[in-house]
């Protein structure tokens, strides 16, 4: 395949409100890499970006968010990614668009990444690119970066007005952003009034908290979540928190009286984080505030499984799903297909005890044909939240919610269930960018239906289209759940008996996870 660049001083250029920006165009799609939506002061809410003069480039993505934990190589085969400059100064954007004609009205989708709300970045996978997205599907992809962890999301305000709604600044970014959107994104070939916001893991707990932010009404119009209801044992800040056991103990490290905190701002961040990273773990075993997820005020209102939807919130369309394995990380039984039902019984039987019999019965009813040692990954506890946030969300009968659930096999490890994350090259379009994925005339239909999927409910607030079976929106009674896997079928209140039987037998793998870094339960 011939492949065509363009890249000239005029083309393409396009006008924000702020100025000019340069892009580029590769094989029809206008490209723009690192716009700058907003700029910040640590630990301070976001301000304009001033305006410039003549043409800025915008052809190389912008710097991300600093992180805790340095980069490592492991996992790469499941989940490859891409590693970055890192700032603080990291509010920027990416655009993919078919079109940069005014009028041309394309659904937008806005992209937040996972890592909890401590980790990620717009570029971090792989398979966040949108080219795809935008070449077979007419939409606008937009991504973005934001402030995290402790500079995103720590609550100073009891020191200073300085820092008002300091435990929301990352949100506050987003918030941004959506207005950048809202403002800009007509020039683009993009619809303002079509904004749907999709995120997975962390990304899917920002979409959550923008539904319960009043100040982003009307940015958005549609929200998907992708892995990202907030799980049992993780990411919600409790309304009596106390900020100041944490901060006093962060500022005694770092030799900062409370009444000089303005002193934060100038120390480096890697002394910053170790700082926080000393003093965190004794008050996260009492239970304290450790920072690292919004903080409810009036800004945020607070989770809706807590507090309820908002009366904006209940009219937004949605889809929420899931995969099937998520968070297990127990290793794989090597040669699970060769075995008889009888040997795999027997390994079960090493989990369940006396309850194995009851398991795999309901297993088998809930997923006939599939591999009774796959019961050993199944998620509980991101699922099993989904399933009540969706029923919750449809009670209020103001807008549709449409239930999925990923569950494809993998050819990894003789078989390899869907793990966290192993879905976005589907619902990017992306899985030639990611080998594991592919399997001869299984994997390329699969991506067609699940990228149909996201792009059709991102045009129309309807995610129905002629390559899945007819799928009718949950109520509060009845979770209507796509099963997308090589055949894909609509099963309802499937699998909530099965889960909640299992789920005694397993431990939180959130609980771990927050044991050891309370800010990041997502691998990403």
């Amino acid at each position: 395949m011939a492949h065509k660049f363009v890249c000239t001083t005029t083309e393409p250029v396009v006008e924000t409100t702020k100025g000019k920006i340069r892009g580029y165009i590769m094989d029809g799609i206008y490209t723009f890499h690192g716009i700058k939506y907003a700029d910040a002061k640590r630990f301070q809410m976001p301000t304009e970006v001033e305006p410039w003069e003549g043409v800025k480039d915008a052809l190389s993505y912008g710097e991300v968010c600093p992180m805790y934990n340095p980069e490592t190589t492991k996992g790469e085969i499941m989940v490859p990614h891409r590693y970055w400059v890192k700032s603080e100064d990291c509010q920027f954007l990416n655009v993919w668009s078919p079109s940069v004609e005014p009028g041309a009205k394309k659904a937008v989708l806005f992209w937040l990444h996972g890592g909890g709300f401590s980790d990620g970045s717009s570029i971090e996978q792989v398979c966040y690119d949108g080219t795809n997205l935008a070449m077979y599907h007419d939409v606008v992809v937009v991504t973005v970066n934001h402030r995290l962890n402790i500079l995103g999301y720590l609550n100073l305000e009891d020191y200073s007005e300085k820092y008002k709604n300091s435990g929301n600044a990352g949100m506050a970014d987003i918030e941004y952003a959506l207005k950048w959107v809202h403002e800009n994104i007509e020039k683009f070939g993009g619809d303002p009034e079509n904004v749907t916001i999709f995120g997975q893991s962390g990304g899917g707990m920002k979409v959550s908290t923008l539904l319960q932010m009043p100040s982003v009404d009307g940015l958005f119009h549609k929200a998907m979540i992708i892995s990202g209801v907030k799980p049992e044992g993780g990411m919600v800040t409790p309304k009596d928190y106390n900020a100041r056991p944490l901060v006093d103990a962060m500022l005694k490290e770092l030799g900062i009286s409370p009444e000089h905190i303005e002193e934060i701002e100038k120390v480096p961040y890697g002394d910053l984080a170790a700082a926080y990273l000393k003093v965190k773990d004794p008050i996260a075993e009492a239970g304290g505030y450790v920072g690292g997820t919004p903080v409810p005020n009036d800004y945020y209102v607070g989770e809706p499984e807590e507090v309820g939807f908002r009366e904006h919130a209940q009219e937004i369309p949605m889809v929420v799903g899931s995969v099937f394995g998520e968070m297990s990380f127990n290793p794989s039984v090597a040669k699970k297909h060769e075995k008889t039902r009888e040997e795999q019984i027997a390994i079960l039987r090493e989990t369940f005890g006396d309850a194995t019999e009851d398991i795999v019965a309901k297993f088998e009813a809930a997923y006939p044909g599939q591999n009774l040692i796959d019961i050993l990954s199944i998620d509980c506890f991101t699922r099993l939240p989904a399933v009540n946030y969706v029923m919750k969300k449809a009670s209020y009968h103001k807008a549709p919610i449409y239930n999925y659930l990923f569950n494809y096999e993998f050819p990894y490890d003789d078989g390899k269930v869907a793990w966290h994350c192993s879905d976005l090259p589907f619902f990017f379009n992306n899985t030639d960018k990611v080998m594991i994925c592919n399997k001869p005339g299984v994997s390329d239909l699969l991506e067609k239906r699940i990228s149909t999927m996201l792009t059709t409910f991102a045009k129309y607030g309807d995610p129905n289209h002629s390559g899945l079976p007819k799928w009718e929106p949950s109520t509060e009674e009845q979770v209507k759940t796509m099963v997308l896997d090589e055949h894909c079928e609509v099963r309802v209140n499937f699998d909530i008996d099965l889960l909640k039987t299992v789920k005694r037998f397993v431990p939180n793998p959130f609980l771990k996870m927050k044991k050891r870094n309370p800010d990041d339960i997502a691998l990403h």
